[in-house]
C-alpha cells in the first residue's frame, strides 16, 4: 500500500527518474536517510521497478505515432502478444473491452517505416482486424 509520501517520491521521480536522493529529501522536507530509505523500500517491495530514459522534447517531436486498434483472435492473442513485444517500434500494448481486443502504440521516424510496422502487424497469424490513427499532436502527456 502506498502512502501519501510514497506517492510524492514517485511524482518526483516521473519528473525526473535521475533526481539525486539529496534533492528529493530536500523538495520533501525530509532528511537524505528518510528519503534513501523510502526510495529503497518502494524499490523492494516491486512498486519501483525501474528507471527510464525521457527523450527530449525534439526528438520525441520527430517520431511519428500511431493508435492501432486490433482485434485479435481468441486463441491467438498469445502468439499476437509475443510477435509485437519483439517489435522496437512497438511502445505499448494495451489489452481493452469494446470491439477491439488491443490498443498497440507504435512509433517510427517516417510515415513509411510507421506504414510497415503496421502492416507487419496487421498480417500476424491471429490478427483479424485493425485500424490505425496517427497521433498529430499531444495536448498533455503526464
Amino acid at each position: 500500500m502506498t502512502t501519501d509520501a510514497d506517492r510524492a517520491v514517485i511524482a518526483l521521480l516521473r519528473e525526473n527518474a535521475r533526481m539525486p536522493v539529496s534533492e528529493i529529501a530536500r523538495r520533501l522536507g525530509v532528511s537524505r536517510s528518510t528519503a534513501q530509505s523510502r526510495l529503497e523500500r518502494l524499490e523492494r517491495s516491486g512498486t519501483i521497478a525501474g528507471y527510464m530514459v525521457r527523450l527530449s522534447g525534439e526528438y520525441d517531436a520527430a517520431q511519428i505515432r500511431a493508435h492501432l486498434l486490433v482485434t485479435v483472435s481468441p486463441k491467438l492473442s498469445g502468439d499476437v502478444i509475443t510477435a509485437v513485444e519483439k517489435m522496437s517500434a512497438v511502445r505499448t500494448v494495451h489489452s481493452v473491452s469494446g470491439s477491439f481486443d488491443m490498443i498497440i502504440i507504435v512509433e517510427a521516424p517516417s510515415v513509411a517505416e510507421l506504414d510497415a510496422v503496421i502492416d507487419t502487424i496487421g498480417a500476424l497469424k491471429g490478427v483479424d482486424r485493425t485500424m490505425s490513427s496517427i497521433v498529430l499532436s499531444t495536448r498533455i502527456d503526464r
